[in-house]
């Protein structure tokens, strides 16, 4: 028996035709020797010793993934200044960039990358992360390229790749310190703070001495005033600028409340006399600073989902240079690059064919679920996707300019406008910061008048328990958890008004009008054999011939004939015969199977009897496509393709008519077919609209608007684009179109109309939370304030009561809301 040989750097076998006789050293591939020798030359054996005190699993090393030479050509883009300012940080003289590295494993992996420096001359520092498998390298610009840099990492087994969006991540990562820290400062002083709190009521009782209780007033007025005067300075700059541009923002009263609070502390601290509200004041700025984060990281959660988006178009592509296809980065392309796009990819941008022919699925812009043929110059989209075949495309627009790029903008743009009812709310909110300083006024006045001693400390009572906190957060946060609530049931509503006019009804008596288009709403959206006629002995060598295809048709066959077999044992196929014209053929136990419409069986000089012909009338008229079946010159079979109805759907339009709604369908389908699904589901014939031109289609929503509260558009497609627009509320379904995004306010992640009853019971009950957060704030300001103002409320309660408000407000909006459960599919 033959001992088999380890490789030196790896320790995976060393196959035979690779064994050097006579020699110690041993590997598996050029790879592994590469990183052996070029660990050797700089001195860094040490690895290996490492690497064994470590126990690490052999093969788990890193020469295990450089197991071919390094193609030096894939990392000359790095060298360019264009990839070294998207990815990294340069400044006058040095670079600094960080790559996501492969093959990390162990404490000898961070400690060889860590002695990148020792290796490449230039090289200043290189740091590894292990839990985010990064390695930061800073380099000298003038002394070595970031190429080189590169190639060293692939040498020794860590492919590099550059981590995207750097500078965007990184100002985001400093936001959120600069929020924690304040947040981190402000909970220890609060918590500080009640500790000494305690101790000094409890003292009241145990009679601590005298000096004791000094120290802890002392200590207490340290750790407030530093929690108001630092973290709470995000207060006072606000109250400031209010100030000075004469808007009644929120935080002008809480900066007037913390100050005046915080001089009252200290004086009453310096004259050892009086309460002191230091543990109140901490506790009041962490509240407000830990209600500010959580709307912070309200926005970025919603910012994310958004980014999310980009993920439409690839990371990478290979662009053609000297014809030679080389990877890079997607985000280095331009405009007039030529790019290769192989079957089964998202093309990186728009552009035009310049060689090859296959079929694109546009269905992230056109909702169309079959995809269209495309060939020498034809146009293609960024983030289409390529089915068949590879195409060389010339890129006319990149990034923002194409046109998937242009919807995620106005996403962006859509996201970042603030809703009317939260305006609406602001401007309550504003009014009530100029009565509360007009209140605080009055209080203050009229105290010194009956009683001057307390003056002061009753218009602190009430500037602090009247903080309109609460009052600001009942609206905006109500939304917010609405917004999060209908995210997690992948409903994307890029404006909290949608809320408002689905829940209420602006003309009431009149009833509400739902409409829907047909395609992808009422029907499943894609491509399914509604019926099979002729031999089914033909069916496992349909599926041999199919299997291998991305065509939807053809993936629909090969899931019908998957149901119909249960074995799902195929026979061998001899040969297949691709075509870019409507269908495929193929050779199985000698004979020849033709797979087509009817135009691709005339090509190959077969010809349709009256009965096939029959059929084919038949489906068309019902809105399918016939697939026939051809055996050598014989037809024997054919499949009815089309979009079939949910079989759900039925019980959800009646749920929907139950809760109030008038449901119609405005198709562009033919009318009888439109009538049959109308039939199906309980909608009325009279509601029943087919043949509709978008401008059918708009004119149809303008007549409901004259009679309906309200009118809601569910459309799938470009055609609907207009009538989304026209509607009250626009509901774009799964697949949309490029226009339908661009019109309609909410976005459906899920065919079908489960998450347009979802997102009515969402509406209804974010509205109910923002009426029950309304009165409840409203009625607890008016009723602090009055108190406050009559002096039955200290300082001391005040600071006490105000949090608690703000924090009901929150548990409030986080009521339940009682929503479907929707299975996944």
């Amino acid at each position: 028996m033959i001992q088999a040989i380890s490789c030196t750097h790896c320790h995976l076998p060393v196959p035979a035709g690779l064994i050097r006789s006579g020699q110690a050293e041993q590997f598996c591939c050029h790879g592994c020797e590469t990183a052996y020798r070029l660990i050797h030359d700089c001195g860094l054996e040490a690895y290996y010793a490492i690497q064994e005190r470590q126990g690490a699993v052999p093969g788990a090393l890193p020469g295990a993934v450089a197991t071919t030479e390094v193609d030096h050509s894939q990392y000359q883009e790095y060298d360019s200044e264009k990839f070294q300012t998207l990815f990294g940080k340069i400044g006058p003289s040095v670079g600094e960039m960080t790559f996501v590295v492969e093959g990390i494993h162990c404490a000898a992996c961070i400690w060889l990358l860590e002695k990148l420096p020792q290796l490449v001359p230039g090289v200043i520092e290189s740091r590894v992360n292990w839990g985010r498998r990064t390695v930061r390298v800073t380099w000298q610009l003038e002394t070595v390229r970031l190429s080189r840099v590169a190639q060293t990492l692939a040498q020794l087994g860590y492919p590099p790749h550059p981590v995207g969006r750097a500078k965007h991540d990184d100002i985001r990562q400093q936001e959120n310190r600069r929020h924690l820290i304040r947040l981190g400062v402000a909970g220890a002083a609060a918590g500080n703070n009640m500790l000494i709190a305690i101790a000094l009521y409890l003292g009241m009782f145990s009679h601590i001495g005298d000096s004791t209780v000094l120290l802890f007033r002392w200590t207490s007025c340290l750790l407030g005033t530093i929690s108001v005067v630092w973290p709470g300075s995000v207060f006072f700059r606000g109250g400031w600028y209010a100030w000075r541009t004469w808007t009644p923002h929120m935080d002008l009263p809480i900066a007037l409340g913390l100050g005046a609070g915080l001089i009252s502390g200290i004086v009453n601290t310096v004259m050892n006399h009086g309460e002191i509200y230091f543990d109140s004041l901490s506790i009041l700025v962490f509240v407000l600073l830990l209600g500010r984060w959580i709307q912070y990281r309200q926005q970025q959660t919603a910012n994310d989902s958004i980014e999310l988006l980009y993920r439409l178009t690839p990371k990478t592509t290979r662009r053609l240079q000297q014809g030679v296809p080389v990877t890079i980065p997607s985000d280095l392309l331009e405009v007039g690059d030529v790019v290769e796009v192989r079957a089964g990819e998202t093309f990186p941008g728009d552009g035009r064919v310049l060689l090859g022919h296959s079929t694109v699925d546009q269905a992230i812009l056109t909702g169309e679920s079959v995809p269209v043929s495309v060939a020498v110059g034809d146009s293609v989209a960024a983030g289409t996707l390529n089915c068949q075949a590879m195409l060389q495309v010339q890129v006319a627009a990149v990034g923002l300019q194409t046109r998937i790029g242009q919807v995620l903008e106005l996403v962006q743009e859509s996201a970042a406008q603030r809703p009317r009812i939260v305006e609406l709310a602001d401007r309550r909110g504003g009014y009530f910061v100029v009565v509360i300083l007009i209140l605080a006024a009055i209080t203050l006045l009229g105290w010194l008048w009956v009683e001057p001693s307390v003056a002061v400390e009753r218009m602190i009572a009430l500037l602090v328990i009247a903080c309109p906190c609460a009052l600001a957060l009942a609206t905006p946060l109500a939304v917010s958890v609405g917004l999060a609530r209908a995210a997690q049931q992948h409903l994307l509503i890029k404006s909290g008004d949608v809320f408002q006019r689905l829940a209420e009804s602006p003309r009431p008596g009149l009833p509400k009008q739902l409409w829907l288009d047909k395609t992808g709403t009422l029907t499943w959206g894609r491509m399914m054999v509604q019926r099979w006629e002729g031999s089914e002995a033909v069916l496992p060598a349909v599926a041999a011939i199919q299997q291998n295809s991305t065509h939807p048709i053809a993936h629909a066959m090969l899931q019908f004939a998957q149901r119909q077999q249960a074995d799902h044992e195929w026979p061998v196929v001899q040969q297949v015969a691709q075509s870019q014209q409507g269908g495929i053929g193929g050779q199985v136990a000698g004979a020849w199977y033709w797979i087509g419409n009817a135009a691709f069986l005339q090509r190959q000089g077969l010809s349709l009897s009256q009965d096939w012909q029959a059929v084919a009338n038949d489906s068309l008229r019902q809105g399918y496509s016939p697939i026939f079946v051809a055996r050598d010159q014989d037809v024997v079979a054919v499949a009815v393709v089309g979009d079939g109805l949910r079989p759900d759907v039925a019980d959800h339009v009646q749920e929907l008519q139950r809760a109030g709604w008038r449901v119609g369908i405005l198709s562009g389908d033919h009318q009888a077919i439109v009538r049959q699904v109308a039939a199906a589901i309980h909608v009325p014939e009279p509601l029943a609209l087919g043949d509709q031109l978008p401008e059918d289609k708009v004119r149809a929503i303008r007549r409901s608007q004259e009679e309906s509260a309200v009118v809601v558009m569910v459309g799938d497609g470009v055609n609907d684009s207009a009538a989304l627009a026209a509607a009250s509320v626009g509901i774009a379904a799964h697949h949309s179109a490029e226009v339908s995004l661009q019109a309609a306010p909410v976005y459906l992640g899920r065919p079908g109309l489960e998450g347009v009853i979802q997102l009515l019971q969402i509406s209804q009950g974010t509205m109910a939370n923002i009426r029950r957060n309304f009165a409840f704030s409203l009625t607890y300001n008016l009723t602090a304030v009055g108190l406050a103002g009559l002096g039955f409320i200290n300082p001391l309660g005040a600071a006490i009561l105000m949090p608690i408000s703000s924090m009901t407000v929150v548990a409030l909006s986080f009521w339940p809301i009682r929503t479907r459960v929707v299975a996944r599919q």
